[in-house]
């Protein structure tokens, strides 16, 4: 049986992180019987709707589908084959969206930074609680325009996964290695300058 556990997954760090941050890892096997109550989806939500944004113009938006519903449905439509063919066994699926310009047409300008900080949030949330999330970017931002009736000064930036960890030997063989396959990051040695870029 292939590694399924946050323990199995968990970072190798300089430093010590915080369990919630060192555990936390994006897995395509998700459990088709799991279930994420409203409390936990309610308490992913809330984290990404208190994220600091620029000037607190807050443009992250979300479509949630539950497995079942016809939004889990059309989001599932919108994702691209390979993400199709694992997603489906989440229990939730998140369109994440961002306001691109406010109401008066004024560019927001640091919106997918913004959007990006309330998933993170949402992430982090979730994981407390004993989820997972895989965010993806292979959709079809038309299709998902067309499904909600997104406006167009909004733009379907991600979507995200959120469910209970599942067995890996039960992911289609082309993404099975992946799911087991260690995890790797740059040296922080790479990532950070000081003084003069090196």
């Amino acid at each position: 049986m292939l590694p399924t556990t946050a323990t199995d997954r968990r970072a190798e760090t300089s430093v010590p992180l915080v369990d919630v941050l060192a555990e936390r890892w994006s897995p395509r096997a998700f459990d088709p019987d799991g279930v994420v109550s409203d409390e936990q989806l309610t308490a992913a939500l809330e984290a990404a709707r208190w994220t600091p944004s620029l000037a607190n113009g807050q443009p992250s938006r979300f479509v949630v589908g539950r497995r079942g519903d016809d939004t889990f449905a059309a989001i599932l439509d919108s994702l691209a084959p390979g993400n199709a063919e694992w997603a489906h066994s989440a229990t939730v699926l998140v369109a994440n969206v961002a306001e691109v310009t406010d109401e008066n047409g004024a560019p927001r300008t640091r919106h997918e930074y913004d959007l990006g900080q309330a998933v993170a949030h949402f992430t982090v949330q979730a994981h407390a609680d004993g989820l997972h999330v895989h965010q993806m970017a292979g959709f079809s931002a038309e299709a998902l325009r067309e499904s909600f009736g997104i406006p167009a000064r909004f733009e379907p930036l991600t979507v995200s996964a959120l469910g209970v960890l599942g067995e890996a030997d039960t992911l289609p063989e082309r993404v099975r290695a992946r799911e087991s396959a260690p995890r790797s990051r740059k040296p922080l040695g790479d990532l950070v300058h000081r003084g003069t870029w090196n």
